[in-house]
């Protein structure tokens, strides 16, 4: 590597076109160096399967003497222009923490004031996802990373966590920038999955990121009225509807039968359980997921409202949002007083026991019955509920695994196989506020999370957990949407208990 001399230190480029990063300090010498240690054991990739032993570049020594009360600052940064003044840095930082919290505080202004200090933290963690997407006609553009230290902006990722991220911090220009950047990209009435880096095409494999889309413009709406946003993203929205009634890419179309969206075909997954190792489809799913049908008639229900506030017409919309109402009730499998997972599939009616039910109840509109509401939450919590998320599968099912670890193989094939997800805790705790009615109760389910934050990626959530005890936690150590949604959900709960407690008085 190039190891050279610059103002406060040295640049480092890997190779030619690399991209350089600068290793600066703020006061004594710096010497350049090049010496390679080489074969450092990685002993968290070699439980994982993957290559464990990396060499390791010394590429500078800094030397500097202290006396007691004098500081030292040592910079690592990709930006020439990095500043080695860190008691400016962290002032600057700290600055924009407060900023932070003041948006916060100014979007919820009834419960801020109440929010534990993990809530608080959540709302930091928050800032940490939401980072720039630069084209080139839209050098401001935004986006989300669906989670450290191995993700990028995904499509699906990005439109369930924007509410907790955005809205509910106080920030809805950066939910507007998102939204329209993520318009543009919209073909055949689909949302990219992986958005595309440069010289990249985008790749459309995923059956709810565009459902997700409509939850978050009316979310979006609801907070701020933006109706100018809306008449220019109500042409992209109805294509979409369209699309999906016509039918588009996978054999995604609404059911000319019915009015459910199938969705899927053989070596694709589209669901958000999408593990698959070579042709594997870890879990298919193929036919009409539960999820997906919730998500369905609620960006139908969305249309309809985005049509009146708007002056356009509804009819079309409140005609096919009655239809996919009333054929909901196909989900409901009275053998396990619980919803089918699947209907419709290769083999027939899929009952096993997921958490993707849970949408079918914390969404804001839903089809079934306050009877069915409440079955499918006391069965989500007596057979999927941990302390830190749902777990993907029951541990009454023949493929249950209830830790994750191993080869890529093996972790692929626990992943949404019982493995629990924390982003499902807040709609869990959003679905049993709705059925009883009980906020400080369905607080305490969150309440768990303010330990985890101690525990792995420090002040944050990670993205999976075992099913097991002690629900280890596993994967990504931050996740935008884990976050999201239990700071969406607290505050929502927060905001109920305000007004269950105004009413009382």
């Amino acid at each position: 590597m190039k190891v050279e001399p610059v103002e406060n230190g040295m640049r480092v480029i890997a190779f030619d076109g690399a991209a350089p990063y600068y290793l600066l300090s703020s006061s004594g010498s710096v010497d350049a160096a090049h010496d390679w240690y080489r074969n450092f054991e990685l002993t968290a990739e070699r439980e994982r399967g993957l290559d464990d032993a990396e060499d390791h570049l010394h590429a500078v020594t800094f030397r500097v003497s202290l006396s007691m009360g004098q500081t030292f600052t040592i910079v690592a940064s990709t930006d020439v222009s990095a500043s080695v003044d860190g008691q400016t840095a962290y002032r600057t930082q700290k600055s924009r923490e407060r900023t932070l919290l003041g948006n916060w505080n100014n979007a919820n202004q009834n419960t801020a004031a109440e929010a534990p200090a993990w809530i608080r933290q959540l709302v930091l963690a928050a800032d940490q996802f939401v980072v720039k997407r630069q084209l080139s006609d839209e050098p401001d553009g935004k986006t989300v990373i669906a989670g450290y230290h191995w993700f990028g902006d995904w499509g699906r990722d990005t439109m369930i966590a924007l509410p907790g991220l955005t809205l509910a911090t106080g920030r809805p220009e950066i939910a507007a920038r998102i939204l329209r950047t993520f318009a543009r990209f919209v073909d055949g009435g689909m949302l990219p999955n992986v958005f595309p880096d440069v010289g990249q095409a985008p790749e459309y494999n995923t059956a709810d990121a565009t459902l997700w889309y409509f939850e978050a413009v009316r979310q979006y709406v609801a907070a701020t009225n933006d109706l100018d946003l809306l008449r220019e993203l109500y042409p992209v929205l109805a294509e979409i509807i369209d699309s999906h009634l016509r039918g588009t890419r996978y054999q995604i179309h609404a059911d000319p039968e019915d009015g459910l969206l199938y969705a899927g075909q053989p070596g694709v997954q589209l669901t958000w359980m999408d593990a698959k190792v070579g042709d594997w489809v870890v879990t298919p799913r193929i036919g009409k997921p539960v999820e997906i049908n919730a998500l369905w008639l609620n960006a139908v229900s969305a249309m309809a409202e985005f049509a009146r506030l708007i002056g356009r017409p509804t009819v079309g919309h409140d005609y096919q949002m009655k239809r996919i109402r009333k054929s909901f009730a196909r989900f409901w499998n009275g053998a396990t007083q619980c919803c089918f997972d699947v209907l419709d599939g290769p083999n027939g009616n899929d009952g096993s026991i997921r958490p993707n039910q849970i949408l079918a109840v914390s969404l804001r509109k839903t089809a079934l019955s306050p009877e069915q509401q409440k079955a499918v939450v006391d069965t989500c919590a007596q057979q999927l509920l941990t302390s830190c998320g749902l777990r993907s599968l029951s541990p009454g099912d023949p493929q249950y695994r209830g830790q994750y670890g191993g080869s890529p193989l093996e972790r692929d094939g626990a992943y949404h196989q019982g493995t629990a997800w924390a982003w499902l805790l807040g709609h869990f705790a959003l679905a049993h506020l709705r059925v009883y009615n009980n906020p400080e109760h369905a607080m305490k389910f969150l309440e768990p999370i303010s330990d985890h934050l101690r525990t792995h990626g420090l002040g944050s959530v990670g993205e999976i957990f075992d099913g097991d005890a002690p629900f280890v936690p596993r994967g990504c150590i931050a996740q935008a949407w884990s976050v999201a949604e239990i700071l969406r959900a607290w505050a929502a709960i927060a905001a109920a208990s305000k007004e269950r407690n105004n009413d009382v008085r």
